[in-house]
């Protein structure tokens, strides 16, 4: 089956590209083109994407009001020109799964679209240990009643995505099928009141002593 993208770009031919280049995988399909993020949000309800590339700066609606309209409807990987923490930081508040620069190249961008479309998180190498230090102090903390709240079994997947596994990962470690895990980050993610899988890793590094590996 193959995985719907929707690309979300106010320069055309930035969007071309990003579409060329997607067209190119065997496994993609490019369901939608947006100019803004009023386009972008009215397109993905319409189209149902599994993932949503989303640039930053557009008119309308901007792309960190968009993804955060897209909660629940599509995960949302930022795809943008500026390296600027108060981008990075406001896409991963929205909710955004993850986070890349336009630099990438086209073999990473496609492998990107892949790892968000299984429900896994993905930030850009150049922007990872600069985010977890800055935005842990940033990521509302919780009382220990909610990680109390979780099952024994919650918290060890929890404690997985804190050291940065993915989702095949994780089903390898803890010996589960990989749509049991995804159940098991979803009902994570619920209980804390986060909004994704990045955030809680941050909230596992805030919330442990052991820190998170990046």
């Amino acid at each position: 089956m193959s995985i719907r993208v929707l690309v979300a770009d106010d320069h055309a031919a930035v969007r071309a590209g990003i579409v060329l280049i997607l067209g190119g995988a065997g496994d993609i399909e490019v369901v939608g083109e947006a100019a803004d993020g009023e386009e972008a949000v009215a397109l993905a309800l319409e189209t149902g994407p599994d993932v949503v590339l989303m640039d930053v700066r557009m008119p309308r609606l901007d792309g960190i009001s968009a993804t955060r309209q897209l909660a629940g409807v599509a995960d949302v990987l930022i795809l943008t020109t500026f390296d600027v923490d108060e981008y990075v930081f406001g896409a991963l508040r929205a909710g955004a799964a993850g986070f890349l620069l336009k630099n990438t190249d086209a073999d990473a961008l496609v492998e990107a679209v892949r790892v968000v479309a299984r429900g896994d998180g993905l930030i850009s190498p150049g922007v990872t240990r600069r985010l977890i230090a800055a935005f842990a102090e940033q990521v509302p903390r919780r009382e220990m009643s909610d990680v109390e709240a979780l099952t024994p079994r919650e918290r060890e997947v929890l404690a997985c995505i804190g050291r940065g596994l993915s989702n095949a990962e994780i089903a390898r470690e803890l010996d589960m099928a990989e749509a049991t895990t995804k159940t098991h980050v979803s009902r994570v993610l619920n209980k804390l009141g986060l909004k994704s899988r990045v955030q809680a890793a941050i909230y596992y590094s805030d919330s442990s002593s052991g820190g998170v590996e990046v």
